[in-house]
């Protein structure tokens, strides 16, 4: 445990010592900003409420989120801190869960400040204050779910674009699951347990439910289970690679 959180304190104040990290969270704020007022049609709907923010957030993270994991390992790999790294009195587990709760944390804070628009909804109408807290909490667990993911590609590469290019591509074929377009196309050849696993596996399917105001058991575990099996592999990645 105080592995990990070397690591994470480490990892963490890492991100707030380069202009990365204001960067992402300038574009992170200003993309949610649009998606909220603009794009989303907050004052054309006529209603009080953050429908349209989060509706659109698998597709911010999908964006944003690899360019924030490719960091994680690759560049640890292509710099060779990843041999300083491993020879700390810690545990590969805890660097790998260290390094994932700081990316972690840092997504939080850059969706923690997106609570103007909470605000400014209150301001302007009488939302649903519990739908939009378990919107936040479904975020937060989806971006973790991008990040394991991200993780575990990153840790495969030396080079951030691979490490990119792979991550989207991965998290892409995990939003596009839950397609009313891909779960028709697999019903039409696939029996019914088939097209609902297809379904099952979409961050879109998960998100949309706890969007609704509760946070199902099934749909957090989801979310968990993904960030662990992913964290998983990517310790085994790492231990593997070291054999090298």
């Amino acid at each position: 445990m105080r592995g990990t959180l070397t690591i994470f304190k480490r990892e963490l104040a890492g991100y707030f010592a380069t202009p990365v990290a204001y960067v992402f969270l300038i574009i992170f704020l200003m993309l949610a900003g649009v998606f909220t007022w603009q794009i989303g049609g907050y004052y054309d709907v006529g209603q009080a409420d953050l429908r349209g923010f989060f509706s659109f957030h698998p597709w911010l993270y999908l964006a944003l989120i690899p360019a924030l994991s490719m960091r994680l390992w690759a560049e640890e790999r292509r710099s060779g801190t990843i041999e300083l790294l491993m020879t700390l009195p810690i545990s590969t587990a805890n660097a790998v869960v260290g390094k994932f709760l700081a990316a972690w944390a840092f997504t939080g804070v850059a969706l923690a400040l997106t609570a103007t628009n909470w605000l400014s909804v209150n301001y302007l109408g009488d939302p649903d204050n519990g739908v939009i807290l378990a919107s936040y909490i479904g975020s937060f667990l989806m971006a973790g779910a991008f990040l394991g993911l991200g993780s575990m590609l990153s840790s495969i590469t030396k080079n951030q674009i691979s490490a990119f290019v792979l991550t989207f591509s991965v998290s892409l074929l995990f939003v596009l699951a839950g397609f009313p377009a891909v779960t028709d196309a697999v019903s039409g050849w696939a029996p019914d347990v088939l097209t609902e696993s297809v379904r099952n596996l979409s961050f879109l399917f998960h998100f949309d439910a706890i969007t609704r105001g509760v946070v199902d058991a099934r749909d957090a575990l989801y979310f968990l289970s993904l960030i662990a099996l992913s964290l998983f592999a990517t310790a085994i990645i790492i231990d593997l690679k070291k054999a090298d």
